[in-house]
Parts: structure tokens; sequence; C-alpha cells
């Protein structure tokens, strides 16, 4: 780690958004003295009190364009709804030479809502620290949040080098591995290992909750482990979804449709009742299990 008495990687970072991910950043930031100043921008009044009060503010604004002023990188933290607006709010505010990039789970969103809004001379540089809970908000945040998982970077080739080391290595300082991957591929990866599974957890919950009161009550009070393990995920922050569900869109309906089909063969199989069928899936599956913990991901 950086000791505080070194060079910091940052004389000054600012961060538009401070929810979970955005104030575990932060955390870590002040921990180790990766950055001179922090700087802070939200949309609420209420959550930069909070940044301050846990000192985790150098500055703190309503103002992005404000905090972004003379910052050597500027890291979006809210939901990917917002980049367009924000990176129209910040681009005359962004000195030449300064880094932007995100948190984002959908990478190709800094592309097309971005990148044609920055200025010459400023380098992009999305990014996705892979990790994360179902709780949200400033008060959330914890600086272990990131020990130990990936954070995967899409910067186009021509990306200056220098640029995307600096964004390495405050992640690794963070804990993370580092994977520098394309946008596309990055996006199609997620929507199976991340997406698919929060949209599923959320049909299930909202299934539950259609059900008559009498037998919902029951559902409740003896959820096992899967039904509490979905109403984990689907507690998660329903407009950070909303937008990673729909600027994805093509990648997750890709992978909608395949687990459509796979559903539908499972389904033609307990109806058979072929018990054959069920369990060598059941056994294949149980790899992938096996193949997560050995990865240290569990």
């Amino acid at each position: 780690m950086t000791s505080t008495d070194s060079k910091p990687l940052f004389e000054r970072m600012a961060l538009i958004g401070a929810g979970l991910i955005g104030s575990s950043l932060a955390r870590v930031v002040r921990r180790d003295g990766l950055a001179g100043h922090i700087a802070v921008a939200a949309r609420s009044q209420a959550t930069l009190d909070t940044m301050t009060d846990l000192g985790l503010a150098d500055s703190a604004t309503l103002d992005a364009a404000e905090a972004v002023r003379d910052a050597d990188l500027i890291v979006l933290c809210t939901p990917l709804g917002t980049y367009e607006a924000i990176a129209k709010t910040i681009a005359s505010a962004l000195k030449p030479g300064a880094i932007v990039s995100d948190v984002g789970s959908c990478k190709e969103s800094m592309f097309t809502d971005v990148a044609p809004h920055l200025p010459d001379g400023v380098h992009m540089v999305p990014g996705h620290p892979v990790a994360g809970t179902e709780h949200s908000g400033p008060e959330a945040g914890f600086a272990e949040l990131f020990d130990g998982r990936w954070c995967i970077l899409t910067p186009v080739p021509d990306t200056d080098q220098d640029a995307v080391d600096k964004v390495a290595d405050l992640w690794r300082q963070c804990g993370m591995d580092v994977e520098i991957m394309d946008a596309a591929h990055h996006d199609q990866v997620l929507a199976l290992t991340s997406h698919l599974p929060h949209l599923i957890a959320y049909t299930i919950v909202g299934t539950a909750t259609d059900l008559e009161d009498d037998l919902k009550k029951e559902v409740f009070k003896y959820s096992a482990s899967g039904f509490r393990d979905f109403t984990r995920i689907a507690a998660s922050d329903p407009v950070m979804w909303r937008d990673i569900l729909i600027k994805n869109s093509s990648a997750v309906l890709d992978v909608l449709g395949r687990f459509t089909e796979d559903l539908t063969s499972l389904q033609r199989a307990i109806r058979r009742g072929e018990a054959g069928t069920l369990e060598d899936h059941f056994t294949r599956t149980r790899a992938i299990r096996r193949g997560v913990i050995d990865a240290k991901q569990d």
C-alpha cells in the first residue's frame, strides 16, 4: 500500500456520486493517502454532509463541474442513466491531461454517452470494480470491499498508456486484480455473470409478492437459503439495475434467450420425469460453483 508520507497517485481526485462503491473507494484513498484532495459531487446535500462527516471529502458540492475543476482523476460513481448529462456538465471544466473513469457495470455506455462530450487532451479509462453488496449509500461503504476482487478496465487500444497505468495502479492499491478487456466483451460476460442473475432474482421475488397473502406469509416465514439469497440480490439499488439492464439490453437479451431455452428444456424433463437428464444437468452445473470457490470469488 502507498504510505501517507509518499507522493499520492493523484493530487486531486473527484468522485461524482458517493454510494457503496464511491464511498468505499474514498475510504481506501483516504486510508492510504492515494490522493491529496478528494472532491465529491452528489445530487443531494444529505449525501455530501454524510461524506464530510465521515471524513471522506475535502470538498463537497452539488455542482459536478466545480468538483472536477483541476482534478487529475474523475470517477463516475452514479447510475449509468446519468452518464451523458454528467459528461455534458463537466466537459468544459476538465483540465488537459485529466483522466475520466467510472465504476459502472456496462462499459460501452462510456463510449456512447461520455466519450463524445470529452474535450481533446482528456483521457478516458472506463473501469468496473467487480465487487459490491446489496446495500447502498455512503454509509454502506467499507475499505475492504475490493480486497481480492477483479477490476476490469476497458480502454481503447490508443488510450494514453500512462493514464491506463495510473487507473490500474489505483485499483491494485485497493487490493484488486486488474484485467484489461474489450468493452463489448466485458458487457457480454457481465450479462451472464451479474446482470441475468439479478434479473432472475428480481423476477422470483416479484413472483412471491404476487402470491395470496396467506401463502406469501408462509414463503417469507420458511425462506430457506435459496429464496433468502435471491431476496438479498433483489434488495440491490433498483435505479442502478434499471439502468444496467437498459444500457446492456442487447447482451442481456441474448443470454436471457439462452436461459429461456435451457429453462424450457428442464421444464420438459421435469414433466416427463427424466431423472437422468436432471441429474446430468445438476452435476455439470455443480462444477461451476466449485470453480467460483477455487477462484476465491465466493
